[in-house]
């Protein structure tokens, strides 16, 4: 399994229900293909540099995990689909094997 960190960028005006509905939807996705959960960071809102859709901040996740390569492309469609997410990015970790 490789090492992977993916931040999200969850729209503001969610309540605490549906953003932790978010965060446990994806960690669902990593440990479905036997991924594990490594440390979930909230950073909470932050100001935007730019606006993006009228939105001018952004309600950040940052989840540190192990998975198969294989995972990543589900993981990427289904954030992809899921309203709440404005943004996200996966990166490969090679100093986290």
């Amino acid at each position: 399994m490789k090492a992977y960190e993916l931040l999200l960028m969850l729209n503001p005006t969610l309540d605490e229900d549906a953003r932790v509905g978010v965060t446990e939807k994806v960690n669902g996705l990593i440990t479905a293909d036997g991924g594990t959960v490594d440390n979930a960071d909230t950073w909470g809102k932050r100001k935007l540099a730019f606006e993006i859709g009228k939105m001018t901040e952004g309600d950040y996740e940052l989840i540190e995990f192990h998975a198969n390569p294989d995972a990543i492309a589900e993981i990427d469609r289904v954030l992809h689909i899921t309203d709440p997410v404005v943004r996200y990015m996966i990166v490969r970790r090679d100093d986290k094997e």
